[in-house]
């Protein structure tokens, strides 16, 4: 059963789903696939958030894919991401690929490297249909000094790195819908802090080390969601990585 602080409800890692898809075994926060639980059906524009790894030169394939983001972001190892219709690209550990099917991309696949890979997948409902599909992808994003929260993929027009005169480094990918990743790398005994607009979900994955959210300690593999937040406070009590995602509810 999952734990019930307020409006946060923490899922643990040894209580993920397992989804069988071409083949692999995902574990899963969310129904997905032959994963079918009505209790942990998607969040708002949140559908998924599926982790995966492939052995040595090991591939994973999706069929047709349409009104959705896929965000695949590398913990380790590389991959190879080919989508039909666009040129392969490569992603190495720390970086991410961005497939926004839009009406329709057929066939997707990812191919690890020699040494393997290790991802997470999160699946993010389009806001509207009919849009062109498209992909980006970006290496391993500089780190924040102060070690908060950096915003790695947004449909948000204000984060829009088309909207500056100059990219910046470590611009954010440009999803289909207003939704957000953020990506945080929080030393031992420091924090993070995101404030956003009211109404909104928002869902912390725990990617490595422990940290306090609301004094609930969350351990790697670790998610919590909190329901119609507008700010969230991530202590760290271990070297830590954390992915959280701003949805629509």
């Amino acid at each position: 059963m999952p734990e019930n602080n307020h409006a946060m409800t923490v899922r643990r890692a040894d209580s993920l789903g397992q989804a069988h898809s071409d083949t692999l075994i995902l574990r899963c926060h969310f129904a997905f696939a032959d994963y079918k639980t009505p209790e942990y059906g998607h969040e708002g524009r949140l559908r998924a958030i599926n982790l995966g790894s492939l052995p040595p030169n090991g591939s994973y394939a999706l069929g047709a894919q349409a009104n959705v983001d896929i965000i695949t972001w590398l913990q380790a190892g590389s991959v190879q991401a080919e989508s039909e219709g666009f040129v392969p690209e490569t992603i190495h550990a720390g970086g991410l690929h961005l497939l926004c099917a839009g009406t329709g991309v057929n066939a997707t696949a990812w191919q690890a490297g020699q040494n393997g890979a290790s991802f997470i997948q999160f699946w993010l409902l389009a806001d509207t249909e009919g849009d062109s599909p498209k992909q980006e992808s970006r290496e391993e994003f500089p780190q924040l000094e102060n070690g908060g929260f950096r915003i790695i993929a947004s449909g948000f027009p204000e984060d829009d790195p088309e909207a500056m005169e100059i990219i910046a480094d470590g611009a954010p990918v440009a999803l289909s819908g207003r939704n957000r990743l953020l990506h945080a790398q929080i030393p031992k005994g420091q924090g993070a802090a995101y404030q956003t607009t009211q109404g909104r979900d928002l869902h912390i994955l725990v990617v490595s080390g422990e940290v306090t959210l609301s004094g609930t300690v969350l351990s790697c593999g670790d998610g919590a969601m909190l329901e119609q937040a507008s700010n969230v406070v991530v202590l760290a009590t271990q070297d830590s990585i954390v992915l959280l995602t701003d949805i629509a509810a």
